[in-house]
């Protein structure tokens, strides 16, 4: 099992989650952030620092965010690794409760 970012994080980038990240698997891209499947021990650490709940267990995740599997294992490979907390982006606010974001990013 792995923890996955969702669809919900895409124009937020709330950084919470790679605070207490003890294996440093997360990666940042423009629009938001992925977890590296690889790097992840399934700690669950993350899950409750994520103001927006985007984040779930693989084997938990919603059926229309399954794709994000995927994507998660496939940015992970070319965004840059984060192990700091930032500000979110400054729209947050206004796309944090958005569905459909999916088109916001690059795949």
């Amino acid at each position: 099992m792995t923890y996955v970012v969702t669809e919900s994080c895409i124009k937020c980038k709330y950084t919470d989650c790679v605070e207490v990240c003890p294996v440093d698997c997360f990666y940042e891209g423009p629009e938001f952030l992925v977890i590296d499947p690889d790097e992840c021990i399934d700690c669950g650490l993350c899950v409750p620092e994520c103001p927006i709940e985007a984040i779930y267990a693989d084997d938990e995740l919603p059926p229309n965010q399954i794709d994000f599997i995927e994507i998660n294992l496939k940015l992970s490979e070319v965004y840059e690794n984060i192990t700091e907390a930032k500000e979110p982006l400054p729209e947050a606010e206004k796309y944090k409760d958005i569905l459909d974001k999916k088109h916001f990013i690059e795949t």
